[in-house]
């Protein structure tokens, strides 16, 4: 899945309300369908692994006032750092991933075990010298944002199953059938907004 900067700005087009943020594609049209997403807490908007679009001020505004910029996947700093210089806040990064550092401009906050101000806990799940990525887990709320392992593109799914394991993955990490959620904030495909749970374990039993 190739993540190279779009060449111009696009206008904001396809975006998901759901309860606690949205989901936008700043390329609805694109094989890659990569989605980046924003969730509003107690602290503020947290806005994950985004790609720019105009028109995202304006959405991002309506959930509040934006906390700060989260990169969970190396290959998914996107537009991370223009967004968070145009609101003023840092780029967050888990304090583990080197990989990411190595592809921002400057120097990231770090993230330790949660998301600051959040109930999103920070869980390592990939890190090999050429895959990084965490995901962000609130078990209370059912939410679990896992931007490149899972997707819902046919390139991920078996049969017919909603979603599915990179196909680049050898083996699956096996922290994956720990969790149960309702929602599942994928950065490749449409995110899965209802009984994340089953879908998951389909997904798990056919990998």
């Amino acid at each position: 899945m190739s993540d190279d900067e779009p060449t111009e700005r696009p206008s904001l087009e396809a975006v998901t309300e759901w309860d606690g943020g949205i989901t936008w594609f700043a390329h609805p049209e694109e094989d890659a369908m990569r989605g980046s997403q924003a969730l509003a807490t107690e602290r503020g908007v947290w806005v994950v692994d985004p790609l720019d679009a105009d028109g995202l001020d304006d959405r991002l505004s309506d959930l509040g006032e934006v906390a700060g910029v989260v990169v969970i996947h190396d290959r998914h700093t996107r537009d991370a750092e223009a967004i968070a210089a145009r609101h003023d806040v840092a780029v967050h990064v888990p304090d583990w991933m080197d990989l990411t550092r190595e592809k921002l401009d400057d120097d990231p906050e770090p993230l330790e075990a949660t998301l600051p101000g959040t109930n999103y806990e920070i869980h390592r799940l990939i890190d090999t010298d050429e895959w990084g990525e965490a995901v962000l887990v609130d078990e209370a709320g059912g939410t679990l944002f896992i931007m490149e392992t899972l997707g819902t593109l046919p390139g991920f799914c078996e049969g017919d199953n909603d979603i599915g394991v990179h196909p680049a993955l050898d083996e699956t990490p096996e922290v994956l059938a720990d969790y149960h959620p309702e929602r599942i904030l994928v950065g490749h495909g449409e995110s899965i907004y209802e009984d994340g749970a089953t879908k998951l374990a389909a997904a798990l039993d056919a990998d």
